[in-house]
């Protein structure tokens, strides 16, 4: 099946950035989208909300609900869930985008963030798995993505920002987990990560990163959607990149996806 006509995807920060890519392709094949962020006025600093995300949704071809949800919050996550199933008849496929950042040394990392970070990524990750399962298993072709990196204890990615390494790492274990007990019931279960920097609004976060030395979120939610169309059975535990991802789907010149081809790539964190 290459395409996601009347699938349900509920994907966890979807109202800007690579969750909204994810969700426009997926819409761009008439599927139905949860949109489940925070935002739901605007933000001088960050534009987008889950109001905005659904109405290009709706422009691009699918069906929208925005979801005003807190992923920390469990009765958030579970009325969210619900109000999913209750609009499109059940769950297909689970993205976890949401993910909090802050790349600062332990003596600038106050305890607020780093919990903030646990919170969002791996916990906020583990529950959204946790509630939409029960639905996931009824599904025909069911799948976890989770945006983590391949997990690595090499100290050169832990001593910059041990918070985030750990809240991000965190989702790649709860990936192994997840796929560990759910794959062999034939739910796929992987995580994805970029090759370059992807140019969002959460770059603005990083000191001296320019937005011109990343790619743009579209290549996510391509590379996503080549995962995400790919039989459940026996498709479990991978950490794939999205290059990758696009050359196995015949997609080799990735130069439209650059923001700036005059400026170099930055790789990613986590990646050699």
């Amino acid at each position: 099946m290459s395409h996601l006509s009347g699938k349900t995807l509920f994907i966890t920060g979807a109202s800007r950035g690579i969750g909204l890519a994810v969700a426009l392709r997926a819409a761009r094949d008439g599927a139905n989208i949860a949109i489940a962020a925070k935002s739901s006025v605007p933000n001088p600093k960050l534009p987008g909300t889950i109001h905005t995300a659904a109405a290009a949704i709706e422009a691009a071809g699918g069906h929208a609900l925005p979801l005003q949800c807190d992923i920390r919050e469990e009765d958030q996550v579970r009325a969210a869930v619900a109000a999913t199933v209750d609009a499109f008849g059940g769950i297909d496929i689970l993205v976890n985008n949401a993910s909090a950042i802050w790349l600062r040394g332990v003596l600038d990392t106050p305890m607020k963030r780093f919990d903030l970070m646990q919170q969002v990524n791996a916990r906020g990750t583990y529950l959204c798995a946790q509630v939409c399962l029960p639905y996931l298993l009824q599904a025909a072709n069911p799948h976890i993505l989770t945006f983590a990196p391949p997990p690595s204890l090499d100290g050169k990615w832990w001593a910059p920002h041990t918070g985030y390494t750990l809240a991000k790492m965190g989702m790649s274990f709860v990936t192994i987990g997840l796929a560990g007990e759910f794959g062999p019931q034939n739910v796929a279960v992987n995580a994805l990560w970029p090759r370059t920097l992807i140019s969002t609004d959460a770059l603005n976060m990083i000191p001296g990163v320019d937005l011109g030395n990343g790619r743009k979120p579209e290549i996510m939610g391509d590379a996503a959607h080549a995962v995400l169309t790919r039989p459940a059975e026996g498709f479990h535990g991978n950490f794939l990149i999205d290059d990758e991802v696009l050359a196995e789907a015949g997609i080799t010149d990735l130069s439209g996806y650059a923001v700036d081809p005059s400026k170099p790539l930055l790789p990613d964190l986590y990646l050699d």
